[in-house]
């Protein structure tokens, strides 16, 4: 039979007292990150859309202007996919694309490709020259010029009756003189129509202002954007993801068709788009707990690690070059699988490039709130796709940072040309 036995009096052990004292800082961390990612979560949860959304009622959001098109009979209808969009176009559509630059090479050239064989009416928002290259061939894309009431100084019935309206942005340069060229800025359009093969027209529209909600009542912005947008029953409003599968998926069967001239790997391309990864399917709340956690835990360690000395710099015993450093580093990234440390690299260097293009300092390139606004206004790119692009997660695999780059210099290439 066991007996119990008392604790000695002289025992090291701590006390339940003692335990209190050395864990309850942790605790109240703990509680007040529980409570700030509670707090977060509520805020969230409600409608959060984007520029150009016409569901959103932000000064920024294009709602307004979509309720006026159901007034008037028009359906509106959101995609968020290429496929979608693609599958869309027709004679009694029109097809609005907010942000074409964010597409990928491969997406533009399908893009265009269903455009131009079907007989209704695209719209595309402020394309930069790469875009315009493959969304409207034979269009050259000018400097960016200020967003001010222009006249619309042609012919064009929708402009004519519209009157001055607020346009400039990027500026285009007809291929030939059957294209009809309005609002010229310094003397460049700022909307171009172009005709297409199958009795459809593409528009090119500079900026995307007179669509905003904070600007559809000032000049003849609602005008505008009721002839434009409205001249066919149904209007399906795109608006391009980085989510969007074919993004990662279309540039082998793009590629693939143009070369062979059949679309025979677009059926599993579809079939690809529509399954969900894990963490399509968990909550942002969850994600959004794990990664305060995930904080916490890092400081933490932070805090009880030891300290090591400070780094010694020595020079190297001979000089290298960079294309060989680069193509190292690389290779090691690659080997250790370490592909977040390469997403920050490359987002820290082209966050520092479009810093200088966009007149913030280089102390500042890295702060969120400082960069994100100053780029948005010079790009059409949404706020939260801007804050993916330059601030997010790291990719998950090699496609999706190969992709990742893509996109960072597209981004650039729109700062520097804005």
């Amino acid at each position: 039979m066991s007996t119990a036995t008392a604790p000695s009096p002289t025992s090291t052990a701590p006390t339940p007292h003692q335990v209190w004292k050395r864990a309850r800082g942790l605790l109240v961390a703990l509680l007040i990150l529980v409570i700030g990612g509670v707090t977060f979560a509520a805020v969230r949860s409600g409608d959060n859309y984007g520029h150009l959304d016409p569901r959103s009622t932000d000064p920024k959001g294009s709602r307004a202007a979509a309720e006026l098109l159901k007034t008037r009979g028009i359906s509106v209808t959101v995609a968020t996919t290429l496929d979608e969009a693609t599958a869309s176009t027709g004679p009694h559509t029109t097809l609005l694309v907010t942000g074409p630059n964010l597409l990928t090479p491969s997406q533009q050239r399908r893009l265009h490709e269903a455009t131009a064989a079907s007989a209704g009416r695209t719209l595309l928002i402020a394309p930069g020259r790469a875009a315009i290259s493959r969304l409207a061939p034979g269009v050259r894309a000018a400097p960016h010029r200020p967003v001010r009431a222009l006249p619309p100084s042609c012919a064009l019935p929708a402009a004519r009756s519209a009157g001055t309206a607020d346009m400039g942005g990027v500026r285009y340069t007809p291929p030939d003189s059957s294209a009809t060229a309005c609002y010229p800025s310094d003397g460049t359009p700022s909307l171009l129509l172009l005709e297409n093969r199958r009795n459809g027209d593409s528009v090119l529209l500079g900026s995307p202002d007179f669509l905003h909600n904070e600007r559809l009542d000032k000049q003849g912005n609602a005008s505008l954007a009721l002839q434009l947008l409205g001249s066919r029953p149904h209007l399906v409003w795109y608006l391009p993801s980085l989510a969007d599968p074919s993004a990662t998926s279309d540039d082998g069967v793009s590629n693939g068709s143009d070369d062979d001239g059949n679309s025979g790997g677009r059926n599993g391309e579809e079939a690809s788009g529509d399954a969900s990864s894990f963490l399509d399917l968990i909550p942002s709340g969850w994600l959004w707990g794990t990664l305060q956690l995930t904080v916490a835990a890092a400081l933490a360690a932070i805090w009880r690690a030891r300290r090591l000395g400070p780094l010694v710099m020595e020079r190297l015993p001979v000089s290298i070059r960079a294309s060989e450093t680069a193509e190292g580093r690389a290779g090691l990234y690659r080997k250790a699988n370490a592909r977040d440390r390469a997403a920050d690299s490359l987002r820290a260097a082209a966050r520092t490039r479009i810093a200088r293009l966009s007149g913030v300092t280089a102390r500042e390139a890295h702060t969120p709130d400082v960069l994100l606004p100053a780029v948005s206004a010079r790009t059409t790119t949404t706020g939260d796709d801007l804050s993916s692009l330059l601030f997010g997660p790291a990719p998950t695999n090699d496609a999706a940072l190969v992709l990742l780059a893509e996109h960072l210099d597209a981004l650039e290439r729109e700062v520097r040309t804005s």
